[in-house]
């Protein structure tokens, strides 16, 4: 299920939520939002992430036999039923908070399906696919507070970009990749930091969003650089795994927007949680 993964979805809700103003605190209705709107996120994530073998399942008998399908650890229909549980706690959880968040959630999972069935398999639409679903899920966390979302939704295109980038560098995991993909993809990268920037420009917190900015482009440009030199199947999935996991610190960037200096670190510090995992977990 990928557990590392899914704490980059919790960042994305935390990121969502603070772009809206909401307020992080002890208050008893704003923790349970922050709560229900997680538990949607991971149940999306992971329900996503189940389907996405059970489509792949005849492939990752040839190409990644050690997966739990292959391997006869988990039946297809074991697994299929888990996804579909797991879906369901997304939109009930996200129905909990609200029914904007539900309709998001809906769509969420739409979207991640319509990916592992399909979307993939296209070159072109797969990468923007697979971005609309981190896209929706930044919604989803805008979407506990419903009456300012709106003014804000615009900024759900930076995430689909960023992982619309990260897709088409995966596309070269398994066989190597092509130089060309992995240069575009850093210009895609480049292009959300500086969007990034720009807005927190416009909000004064120039300062603090650049030095999150900045590391999150040395985290993920450094892995891309190499795979760019070399551009085989190892050195993309480091690549991938590192744009994947900096997920968080983009996030935090987000939550800098805030000027909450304690708030953008708890996001950070998602970010050591999620590589403990990694090394325990595949991630792609």
């Amino acid at each position: 299920m990928r557990p590392a993964n899914m704490i980059t979805a919790v960042a994305d809700i935390l990121a969502g939520m603070s772009i809206v103003h909401f307020v992080f605190d002890t208050n008893y209705f704003h923790v349970q939002s922050v709560l229900y709107l997680s538990i949607s996120t991971l149940g999306l994530y992971g329900g996503g992430v189940v389907f996405n073998d059970v489509f792949d399942a005849e492939l990752d008998a040839i190409e990644r036999p050690e997966r739990a399908i292959p391997s006869k650890k988990v039946t297809l229909t074991e697994a299929s039923i888990l996804g579909s549980i797991l879906l369901l706690i997304g939109v009930i959880s996200a129905y909990l908070q609200s029914p904007l968040s539900a309709i998001f959630a809906i769509i969420t999972a739409v979207a991640a399906l319509v990916y592992d069935k399909w979307g993939k398999h296209h070159s072109f639409l797969g990468p923007i696919n697979m971005g609309l679903c981190r896209g929706f899920n930044l919604l989803l966390g805008m979407s506990v507070m419903p009456e300012q979302w709106q003014d804000f939704q615009y900024l759900a295109i930076i995430p689909v970009i960023y992982i619309a980038a990260i897709t088409m560098v995966s596309r070269g995991e398994v066989h190597g990749g092509s130089k060309n993909i992995l240069y575009f993809a850093a210009l895609l990268y480049l292009l959300v930091s500086s969007a990034q920037l720009y807005v927190s420009f416009t909000r004064g917190t120039l300062w603090l969003t650049f030095i999150l900015v900045a590391i999150h482009l040395y985290l993920i440009g450094k892995p891309l650089f190499k795979a760019i030199q070399l551009p085989i199947g190892p050195n993309i999935g480091k690549a991938v795994k590192a744009g994947v996991l900096s997920l968080i610190i983009m996030d935090a960037a987000w939550v800098s927007l805030s000027g909450n200096i304690v708030q953008t670190l708890i996001v950070v510090l998602l970010l050591p949680l999620s590589m403990r995992l990694a090394k325990m977990f595949a991630v792609t």
